[in-house]
């Protein structure tokens, strides 16, 4: 039975976030891209990739990826979207430092090798349970980093004064990885104009928890720039009763309003 990845999605986002599999949330982002995308098929090449893998252990792990293997960083086409396709980075072995992360988290978990994914500012790295002071650099080949060596590296991303702050080298769960990975997607097809990719773009990143809710007045936006104006009305109705709920009586008023208009253009 094919899966809706809208749904699905959303179900993942509304559960344990611990029960969340950062394999299944990134492919259900990516069946957006490429409906056809078989989750399955795809979970059978990460297992392949992990069944590889000669040493079980982080080194291990980073030299197969990232060496032997040859994933590597996308620098010649960086805002491409495709590098936030789990399926396209298993494929072309380019992507960003996010997907990378996550690829090598997930094909460690496939090999019993127990890899974090840290949400550095602008930089995402991996780290180990049990290891400490250590952290791997998916985008430039797996190279391992020191305290130091994050900080210069984050130096070089934020600017020569930027502190980086030591919470920033924690790991993060998955709806936190969901909120990076579309935020990344919505900057990329924002910037390309594409009103529909960015339309599914914002509907994942409203069901994400923590998200402020105002994404969906974004989203009813984009939806109305498309012409969707039931759609775009649907979404302010949501947001009217989420403003409510939070005691926001403004924004519920506006959201209403919003609503109210969208659907008069409809007649």
């Amino acid at each position: 039975m094919q899966v809706d990845p809208t749904a699905r999605f959303a179900a993942l986002m509304a559960g344990p976030e611990h029960q969340v599999g950062l394999d299944e949330l990134a492919l259900l982002i990516a069946a957006h891209a490429n409906p056809r995308l078989s989750l399955d098929d795809e979970r059978a090449r990460l297992d392949a990739l992990a069944d590889a893998a000669p040493v079980a252990t982080p080194d291990g792990v980073s030299v197969h990826l990232f060496a032997d293997m040859g994933f590597r960083g996308n620098t010649t086409d960086y805002y491409d979207p495709a590098n936030s396709y789990l399926d396209v980075v298993l494929r072309r072995r380019i992507g960003i430092p996010i997907t990378l992360a996550l690829l090598a988290v997930e094909v460690g978990r496939r090999a019993g090798v127990d890899l974090r994914l840290v949400g550095m500012p602008g930089h995402v790295l991996v780290d180990a349970a049990g290891v400490p002071d250590t952290w791997w650099d998916p985008f430039d080949g797996g190279t391992a980093l020191d305290r130091t060596g994050c900080a210069a590296l984050y130096r070089r991303i934020a600017g020569p004064e930027a502190e980086l702050d030591t919470d920033a080298l924690l790991p993060i769960g998955p709806f936190a990885v969901a909120a990076r990975m579309l935020a990344n997607l919505q900057r990329v097809h924002h910037a390309r104009r594409d009103r529909h990719s960015l339309a599914w773009v914002l509907r994942l990143r409203s069901s994400v928890p923590g998200v402020p809710m105002t994404e969906r007045r974004l989203l009813a936006s984009t939806l109305a720039a498309d012409g969707r104006f039931a759609e775009a009305a649907t979404e302010l109705d949501a947001l009217t009763t989420l403003a409510a709920e939070a005691g926001d009586a403004d924004l519920a008023e506006e959201s209403a309003q919003g609503a109210t208009r969208l659907r008069a253009r409809l007649n």
